[in-house]
């Protein structure tokens, strides 16, 4: 009896993703199925950057069918396809972004900057093309991180080119000014600098712009929030009682204007020594995964205080790229892939698929 497409539907059925806890069928990641006298063949096509899972998951479903009976070969190609998604409402996309990822904290001094330049390089690390934006006007971070040095070029008029560091597009007021330069602007100046930075890049096709915004919830934070076409945000917290409060605030802000929380990291969790092993949590337990709890939202992960991140990050060389196969890099790979896969399940973006009118008078 020759197999058939509901016979192979059926495997798939039951087949669980892995990353997302739900079957390749259910999640409509199974493409251009064909079956014809035993020879399968098909795609698996995640939401998400998982390049590192391909070969898993290929192994995975071409056991699994090979157990059908009269199967003589099977063939899987595992690929990504990233779509853009909805953003707040009355907001417009910007050109060449597919989505975009606010890293934010309530208040300064969690590692908000080091996290977004990790989450970054390990979306990057998946397949996944992507820039970041260094909103913090301020205090600019990211230039020293990426180990970029020199000023972008402006091909067009009005625009400037992306820099790039380890696989990354980036802009930042740090390319443009000295390094000890003082920012003496005002709210307003900042706000219309970041504002510029952001859609006169001439950003190329990204599927994930991680904009690493400046400390706080004030007048500047509320209106990029309101003037970004934010796909959603990332909270980060340390589990300290002091860096939760803010954080409460830092998520209702998003709350007020309509974006949608992803989830929250707590970075700073926990502090193992080096030369004894004894584990210590320093700023507190669990204060992250409480608040999850308190807020609905999703707990993405815990990251320790570690030196190595901070030495890493200060030599330009964040821990993803310098040391990509540590247990920290695999925790800022594991904790990207869940980003990425919760902002897979958010509304996608119908806007191009609505007719331009256009009413003229004849």
């Amino acid at each position: 009896m020759a197999v058939t497409v509901e016979a192979v539907q059926a495997v798939l059925k039951g087949l669980i993703d892995p990353n997302t806890q739900v079957d390749f069928v259910t999640a409509k990641a199974v493409k251009n199925l064909r079956v014809e006298d035993g020879e399968i063949s098909l795609d698996i096509s995640l939401g998400y950057p998982a390049k590192s899972q391909f070969d898993v998951i290929r192994k995975s479903v071409i056991t699994a069918l090979r157990n059908l009976p009269d199967v003589k070969n099977v063939s899987v190609n595992v690929n990504s396809h990233i779509v853009s998604h909805a953003v707040q409402r009355g907001v417009k996309l910007l050109p060449g972004v597919k989505n975009i990822i606010a890293i934010a904290s309530g208040k300064g001094g969690v590692g908000k900057s080091t996290t977004a330049v990790n989450l970054a390089l390990a979306l990057a690390a998946e397949g996944a093309q992507v820039g970041i934006l260094d909103a913090d006007i301020y205090g600019p971070s990211q230039p020293m991180m990426l180990g970029i040095t020199g000023r972008p070029e402006s091909i067009e008029e009005n625009t400037i080119e992306p820099m790039e560091g380890h696989g990354l597009q980036a802009s930042s007021i740090g390319f443009l000014i000295e390094e000890d330069a003082p920012m003496v602007w005002r709210g307003p100046m900042v706000t219309s600098a970041l504002e510029q930075l952001l859609r006169q890049t001439r950003w190329r096709d990204l599927d994930y712009l991680i904009v690493d915004m400046p400390p706080g919830t004030g007048d500047i934070q509320l209106t990029l929030a309101q003037k970004v076409p934010v796909t959603g945000a990332v909270i980060v917290t340390t589990p300290q009682d002091i860096a939760l409060l803010d954080a409460r605030k830092g998520l209702k802000m998003f709350e007020k204007v309509g974006v949608p929380i992803i989830g929250i990291i707590e970075n700073m969790s926990t502090y193992i020594c080096p030369k004894c092993n004894h584990e210590e949590h320093i700023f507190g337990a669990g204060g992250g995964e409480k608040m999850c709890k308190e807020y609905g939202t999703d707990f993405l992960g815990a990251l320790p205080l570690n030196l190595s991140i901070r030495e890493q990050a200060d030599a330009g060389r964040p821990t993803v790229v310098a040391d990509p196969d540590s247990a920290i890099s695999v925790l800022y790979k594991n904790i990207a892939r869940q980003v990425a896969i919760r902002v897979a399940t958010l509304s996608k973006d119908m806007s191009s698929k609505f007719p331009n009118i256009v009413v003229q008078n004849t």
